[in-house]
């Protein structure tokens, strides 16, 4: 999830003078920073770290992996209200329970109920709604494969196929519209971590991607704001092919091949914005709120009356039908909340998306790419 602003910004008097007098580049950065409320490039990497642990703790031994707290459903069991509410009310029932010596009368009316019916109906809607998004999630997995792959098929084309100049042209704007395009996501949705200011720069000026003059040509986009400066940097990759094609460094053929992987990438990018502009439907997500709500306290109620009563009230019974409550707990509460985390993959939970991953390796591997130099062939004696 992304942090929201707390309160209005209200720029120094010294700043406010440096936009009236000449407004210079480093005076606009300054300010970009101290209006950023998300993640700094520094905590984006330590979040990365703790998500690619998270990944691959799977494979541990199932003992070590029962003693995690950070990545597991725990956290979102252990603050929800509706399982301490579900626990409290079984724990006042059977205190009330060890105190009276009768049973009152309502202890036979739940013997003729059927709560067990209510509770299949929720588990078949709770694994069809984690269905649903875990599939949502593996789509997006892949947009986001695909656009790092679309951008090394262009950039081997380029390598062998341009000279230098030309090819290292096209590659920079591809990568900056890759990263331009997670930025962009903020715009949509539950919004993103990824900002221009603390993640589009950081790898603007390391990998010099965009020049100042380019970056004033792109000004009237705001990054932050949608995938339009994205689209137009995928438009600019058209027109480097374009004018290779016309230097006569490729061919029409050759050409279509660049194109083609353009528009792949520009098409899974647009995936990604398709997905995250619609979750899925409220109107489900809240149906199945509303059945946990009721669900729960009633198998409380079911739970806490069934389990004795005057001479027929046993301690080590009672923590064996809480043991079971809080375990129906465990799989309402935490199934709903796996579903809910696989939503928005592009946040800054540690289940979601690596993205500065997929960043970061497509950008080396581009350079190994491009700086690839084999031996010059034999000449025949």
């Amino acid at each position: 999830m992304v942090p929201s602003p707390s309160t209005e910004f209200t720029l120094p008097k010294d700043c406010e003078a440096n936009l009236q007098h000449g407004r210079s580049e480093e005076s606009l950065g300054a300010i970009e920073e101290m209006k950023e409320t998300r993640p700094t490039f520094k905590e984006l990497k330590s979040i990365e770290r703790l998500r690619r642990e998270v990944l691959f703790r799977g494979e541990l031994p199932f003992w070590r992996i029962l003693l995690f707290y950070s990545g597991t459903c725990l956290k979102d069991i252990s603050t929800d209200f509706l399982v301490w509410t579900t626990m409290g009310i079984y724990v006042a029932i059977r205190a009330f329970a060890h105190k009276a010596d009768y049973a009152p009368e309502e202890a036979d009316v739940m013997e003729r109920t059927n709560i067990g019916v209510l509770g299949g109906f929720l588990s078949f809607f709770l694994v069809l709604f984690v269905n649903q998004t875990n599939g949502r999630f593996l789509e997006m997995y892949g947009f986001s494969k695909a656009c790092s792959g679309r951008i090394q098929d262009v950039a081997g084309l380029a390598r062998t196929q341009l000279p230098p100049e030309l090819a290292n042209k096209l590659i920079r704007h591809f990568n900056a519209a890759h990263i331009s395009g997670y930025v962009g996501l903020n715009a949509i949705g539950a919004g993103s971590p990824y900002s221009k200011t603390y993640f589009f720069n950081h790898y603007n000026q390391v990998h010099k991607l965009l020049s100042s003059d380019e970056m004033k040509l792109l000004k009237r986009h705001d990054m932050d704001g949608g995938s339009g400066m994205m689209k137009e940097l995928c438009t600019w990759c058209q027109e480097d092919v374009t004018e290779a094609r016309k230097a006569g460094y490729i061919d029409s053929y050759q050409e279509t091949l660049y194109n083609d992987r353009i528009l792949a990438f520009r098409a899974a990018m647009d995936g990604m914005y398709d997905y995250t502009d619609q979750p899925p439907h409220f109107f489900y997500i809240h149906f199945l709120v509303l059945l946990s709500a009721l669900y729960l306290p009633l198998f409380a109620v079911d739970s806490g009356y069934s389990a004795g009563w005057g001479n027929e009230v046993y301690l080590s019974l009672d923590v064996l039908n809480g043991l079971i409550l809080f375990v129906q707990c465990v799989f309402v509460v935490g199934l709903r909340c796996l579903g809910q985390k696989m939503i928005d993959p592009y946040g800054d939970d540690c289940e979601d998306l690596s993205v500065i991953l997929y960043v970061e390796a497509t950008l080396e591997i581009c350079d190994i790419i491009m700086k690839s130099n084999q031996p010059a062939p034999r000449k025949a004696l």
